[in-house]
């Protein structure tokens, strides 16, 4: 079956504006274009048009999208399977964010009692699944299976205050972040060098005591080794460069580097 931009934008709740846009940056291309000069679409870009749609939903960018579906490897029996596990987790998530609000609901009418640990429970599970989509398989090459499953195991159990402190001390490791790009700005000012390697040295402690929540075990060569993931992975990098600001991932690395030498 054929449909016009009009039909398939009806069909997919897809604007016709934006299905004009997809195939100017080589997105979506329409089968054809008939005597009219309409676009035509067919059941091929019908199925691309759902794998888009699919890949938006997992916020993706265009680019990214585009580039998965160029590929020649690329199966759409392989890229379905992906989608559905990604449903799954999702479906995971929600079902225990709801599992959670339910219970905090009875408790806070006194029909249930609920322990510290349970009430954030959900939350910290959240936490364990998004970061195992994003950066999952690249920590467990490095790390091992089992370091990370004994990791897991450990950030699962921390208790609410323990919940608490961690964040609080990332916090404070984004502020001395920021005082280190600040410093990095105003080179001129007396004792600038001073100032650094002390900034230095409490990032790294920070970073270190953040760490000390969730791994099993410290060791300084893990934790050189994660620093240098940070700036080897875009993704890693832009944790840190978001939440502060860009170069906020290079100056924690440099603290990492110059205060285990």
């Amino acid at each position: 079956m054929e449909y016009t931009i009009k039909k398939i934008a009806h069909l997919s709740g897809v604007s016709a504006r934006t299905l004009r846009y997809y195939d100017e940056i080589g997105l979506l291309q329409p089968k054809r274009i008939n005597s009219s000069g309409y676009r035509i679409y067919g059941e091929q870009e019908v199925d691309r048009l759902q794998q888009i749609l699919f890949y938006r939903s997992l916020d993706m960018k265009l680019e990214e999208i585009k580039q998965i579906l160029a590929n020649p490897t690329f199966q759409i029996t392989t890229a379905l399977e992906e989608h559905h596990q990604h449903l799954l987790e999702k479906r995971a998530e929600i079902d225990a964010l709801l599992y959670t609000v339910e219970q905090t609901l009875r408790y806070q009418k006194g029909e249930i009692t609920m322990t510290d640990t349970q009430k954030f429970e959900a939350f910290k599970k959240e936490k364990l699944q998004e970061n195992e989509a994003k950066y999952g398989q690249e920590i467990r090459e490095k790390y091992g299976e089992e370091t990370i499953e004994a990791s897991n195991k450990k950030f699962a159990h921390l208790t609410e205050e323990q919940v608490k402190q961690m964040a609080e001390t990332e916090q404070e490791l984004f502020t001395v972040l920021s005082e280190l790009l600040n410093l990095e700005a105003a080179e001129l000012e007396e004792n600038a060098a001073d100032k650094r390697k002390q900034l230095q040295q409490k990032a790294m402690a920070l970073h270190k005591q953040w760490l000390s929540h969730s791994w099993p075990n410290y060791s300084i060569e893990a934790h050189q080794g994660l620093a240098e993931m940070y700036l080897a992975d875009q993704r890693f990098t832009a944790y840190y460069d978001e939440k502060v600001g860009v170069g906020a991932t290079k100056e924690l690395v440099e603290a990492i580097r110059n205060n285990h030498e």
